[in-house]
């Protein structure tokens, strides 16, 4: 379990980065078969498949949840939960809050004028697995900042959904909430059925055909990013043995392929934190976790903490966590989804309550983008209004460029409107 290796170790440190690539060929072509099958036949390809898969039978449960059913749900959950799920939202939508880009204008140069306007998407699905655990939190994390966003219309789905998933999306007003989970659920939303209207985009975390099929739909829909299993990053040569152990058992709890490791310079807080993880898994019987510090997890030893941060950038995992030692180590931080510093700062709390939202890039996506924002549900539109004493200090550089692109018409465009005579004040025109 989290077997130590070497940084100067090539084969197995080329392992560890080859396992960490999302390999979702074999998802990709059952997916593609479903997706193809519910464009075709709708309703009636989403009520084989979600038999088949999920054990639900919609002819009887219906594909959508009903009123009285939340009504029953917010009845029956304790007020704890409530409690608790309340206390996150407000977090969560203090940080949506600040997310948001801003309309703006600027004038570049005299009779340019150039703006920005911020348009929300007009009707989103927020994906919520079903799997092993019930995950109310993920309804917070996508809900909300869509929310915030100004999204008119937000669904949600997830597979025969959990009590707390229904009280959660309650909570927050939603109604449209659709008993459809997998691939089928993906093609259903980007393409429409009979019972399930076609979305402009599509987030949430799933599993690997819910990742595949959100591939192969990003052409005619949107989608936040294709995520894989979930993964964490601790750097640091100096911490609480048993923290540091506790936070990667909980990463490798989600699933058997979730990703846990350690980098450090200390071969002594190495052993520590190998220790201690074997004792946690055996306290708590964590059969899951086990299975994943033994095939995915392990303890990079590294020549310092420089050459980690070296490493951390290559990996650009979902979840980095630098110890109170490693925090220096910011600056030097280029890819990672969301990070996590000192002691006191477990990725639970971002998990459920600090505000930070959880849906994150996995696989190294983290290179190119960080994790699901208030942002992702808006549009940005520029706008110019130019005068003709504008353009023509435009004029210029749009015709040398034009002809240089051999777009003739382009510079025409230009060209024409001071060939013709001069606009006369009466007219009106501009």
């Amino acid at each position: 379990m989290l077997d130590i290796i070497r940084s100067d170790d090539k084969k197995a440190v080329s392992r560890l980065f080859s396992s960490r690539s999302a390999n979702l060929t074999d998802a990709e072509r059952v997916a593609r078969r479903i997706i193809d099958d519910v464009r075709r036949h709708g309703d009636r390809a989403l009520i084989r498949y979600s038999r088949r898969f999920d054990g639900v039978d919609l002819r009887k449960s219906g594909m959508k949840v009903t009123r009285d059913e939340l009504e029953r749900v917010s009845r029956d959950i304790p007020p704890s939960l409530a409690e608790a799920l309340s206390a996150a939202a407000k977090n969560i939508r203090a940080v949506a809050r600040r997310q948001l880009p801003r309309s703006w204008e600027v004038q570049p140069l005299p009779g340019v004028h150039v703006s920005q306007v911020v348009r929300p998407l007009e009707r989103v699905a927020c994906y919520v697995p079903g799997g092993r655990f019930p995950l109310p939190s993920t309804v917070l994390m996508s809900v909300i900042p869509a929310q915030v966003a100004g999204v008119r219309e937000i669904l949600v789905t997830s597979p025969n959904p959990a009590p707390a998933v229904l009280l959660a999306a309650s909570m927050l007003g939603v109604t449209g909430i659709y008993r459809l989970g997998g691939a089928q659920a993906v093609a259903a939303f980007a393409y429409g059925t009979e019972s399930v209207p076609r979305v402009e985009k599509i987030v949430g975390p799933g599993n690997r055909y819910v990742a595949a099929a959100k591939k192969l739909v990003a052409g005619e829909c949107g989608i936040d990013f294709v995520a894989g299993p979930s993964e964490l990053v601790v750097v640091g040569a100096a911490g609480n043995p048993r923290w540091i152990a506790a936070d990667l058992v909980a990463q490798a709890e989600h699933d058997p392929d979730a990703v846990a490791i350690l980098i450090t310079p200390s071969l002594k807080l190495a052993r520590q934190v190998q220790a201690c993880a074997a004792q946690i898994v055996a306290e708590l019987r964590l059969p899951v976790a086990r299975k994943s510090l033994v095939d995915q997890g392990c303890i990079v030893l590294t020549r310092n903490l420089d050459e980690a941060a070296e490493f951390v950038n290559r990996l650009a995992p979902e979840h980095l966590t630098l110890l109170a030692d490693a925090e220096d180590l910011l600056d030097q931080i280029q890819s990672a989804g969301s990070i996590f510093l000192g002691g006191y700062s477990p990725v639970a709390a971002g998990d459920y309550a600090s505000g930070t939202n959880h849906i994150l890039p996995t696989a190294g996506a983290a290179r190119v983008r960080g994790g699901l924002s208030a942002a992702d549900f808006l549009k940005c539109v520029s706008i110019q209004k130019i005068t003709r004493k504008g353009l023509a200090g435009l004029r210029p550089s749009i015709v040398t460029m034009a002809r240089a692109e051999g777009l003739t018409a382009h510079a025409a465009s230009v060209q024409t409107r001071f060939q013709d005579s001069p606009p006369s004040r009466r007219s009106g025109r501009v």
